[in-house]
């Protein structure tokens, strides 16, 4: 299934109007989109709350929306994940969310002392028991993590960075997770834009643009942009990789199929600014699955050109 990732319609992509949010929501939905991913502190709120809003307006759509909680951590460290956090979190976005009981809920990039706590966990079992969520889950930056958080019996999600310039899930979390039965929500599809193929290495985005104020790691992780490839490296990757797109289909979509066709995905979420990126994006599940001649381009493409970079640090 391709979703719809929300981060960019709460901050860190440039402004959105609401107007423009609300109907890239209804054009994800409307093409079969139904499953929206975000977190408490896109926006501090506002990408739940403008997800409440298109609720509101088209009740007769099911969306299943994924948030996210722990950010909010100040100083971001395993201490701060206390069942009284926990829970504060969680009623902050039932509240942003107008819901009673979120349909999932994700621990957002934990520090690494979270997955051997068992207090978090068990926390996170009373409120699936008392109703405040319905399941819970992991998202994580490393193939460690997701193994750690794989391992735990109840979680029913991870989250992880999986497109055609991060290959290295492939190796043992996908396989893991479809072993444990845990869903696998891949992130980052498009690799903040690079698989869309329309960039140069000329091309500028704006400060408040993460692709700009981000690309050192200066904010958060930096394989959160670019999928922590050197942009002008993704540049000249994806020019290459665009050779096998089959004529008719964007680079996009070729992307975005290439990661529905890893065993064990069970949702691709890639962000889209206007409506019209939105349902291309939803629609790319509708393509043919990808030969083994254009499986095999990706996989030389990225020994050739990105492994080095980023194999061995996530």
């Amino acid at each position: 299934m391709v979703g719809l990732g929300c981060w960019q319609l709460g901050a860190d992509w440039g402004h959105v109007e609401d107007r423009d949010a609300l109907a890239i929501l209804d054009a994800a939905a409307n093409a079969g989109g139904t499953f929206f991913d975000t977190a408490d502190v896109y926006g501090d709120g506002r990408s739940e709350q403008l997800i409440a809003r298109f609720r509101a307006i088209s009740p007769e759509v099911e969306v299943t929306v994924a948030t996210k909680a722990g950010r909010r951590a100040d100083p971001h460290v395993a201490e701060a994940f206390t069942r009284e956090n926990l829970r504060a979190w969680v009623d902050r976005s039932r509240a942003n969310l107008r819901t009673d009981s979120l349909d999932l809920v994700q621990l957002h990039c934990p520090p690494p002392g979270v997955y051997t706590d068992d207090a978090v966990f068990e926390a996170l079992d009373e409120l699936v028991a008392g109703g405040s969520i319905q399941a819970y889950g992991v998202s994580v930056e490393t193939c460690e993590q997701a193994l750690a958080a794989i391992a735990r019996p109840n979680v029913a999600t991870v989250q992880i960075i999986l497109n055609a310039f991060r290959l290295k899930p492939l190796d043992e979390v996908l396989p893991a997770a479809v072993e444990a039965g845990v869903g696998i929500i891949a992130r980052v599809p498009l690799a903040s834009g690079l698989l869309a193929g329309r960039y140069e290495e000329s091309t500028v985005f704006g400060p408040d643009d993460h692709r700009t104020f981000n690309r050192a790691g200066e904010a958060f992780d930096i394989g959160e942009t670019f999928a922590g490839v050197p942009f002008d490296v993704g540049v000249k990757a994806a020019r290459e990789l665009a050779e096998v797109v089959p004529p008719g289909v964007s680079m996009a979509a070729f992307a975005l199929r290439w990661v529905v066709d890893q065993p064990g995905v069970s949702v691709v979420i890639p962000g889209a600014r206007t409506a019209r990126q939105s349902r291309f994006n939803t629609e790319a599940a509708e393509l043919d699955p990808l030969t083994p001649g254009q499986l095999g381009a990706v996989r030389a493409v990225y020994d050739r050109h990105i492994r080095r970079h980023v194999h061995d640090r996530w």
